[in-house]
């Protein structure tokens, strides 16, 4: 008799078992989600428009719930953004803040200027080759441009980007490891 009962305890605490790492495993599931969709994700970099900064296969860190609710978009920011329409793409871009709303943006000489005021851009290795403008940003839209500014398709290329096309904006690269640290200008 005991050992049909030591049977009957041993298959419900298999089967405890079982549901106890099934529910692990959905809310473990279920948290990486959240995370990913509302707070941070990790990207690795398919192209070179941002070169030199940041390299193609780089792995970045993107922050889409602390920037999106307590900071705002600055100049020189490295965002992460559904294209916009005219872009013709559906993979995210990841591109640097030029001009905000209102900012009158031209490339001219090789020399890029915000409001009249050439920008200093130590993080171009190869200034456009192209002037483009005078352009004003109309309100609630921003101007982006990839750092390897000759080979990038930009606002230069399929215009102004929304704001609300933004999903995040770069926090870190972690790898390779010797190039780990912070992509801000």
């Amino acid at each position: 008799m005991e050992e049909a009962g030591d049977v009957k305890k041993t298959e419900k605490s298999g089967a405890r078992f079982l549901l106890e790492l099934i529910e692990i495993v959905v809310i473990a599931f279920a948290l990486s989600w959240v995370m990913r969709t509302y707070v941070v994700e990790a990207r690795v970099i398919p192209t070179g428009s941002m070169l030199p900064t940041i390299q193609l296969q780089d792995r970045i860190i993107v922050d889409k719930f602390f920037f999106k609710r307590f900071d705002e978009v600055r100049p020189g920011d490295i965002i992460v953004f559904r294209p916009p329409a005219t872009a013709h793409a559906t993979e995210d871009f990841i591109k640097r803040v030029v001009g905000l709303p209102g900012d009158k943006v031209e490339i001219r000489n090789h020399q890029t200027y915000v409001n009249g005021k050439a920008l200093n851009e130590p993080y171009v290795s190869e200034k456009s080759k192209n002037d483009y403008g005078p352009v004003v940003v109309p309100q609630g839209e921003l101007f982006v441009m990839g750092d390897n500014r000759n080979n990038s398709d930009d606002s230069r290329i399929w215009g102004f980007l929304p704001i609300e096309n933004v999903t995040g904006r770069t926090l870190f690269r972690y790898w390779p490891l010797n190039h780990f640290g912070s992509l801000a200008k």
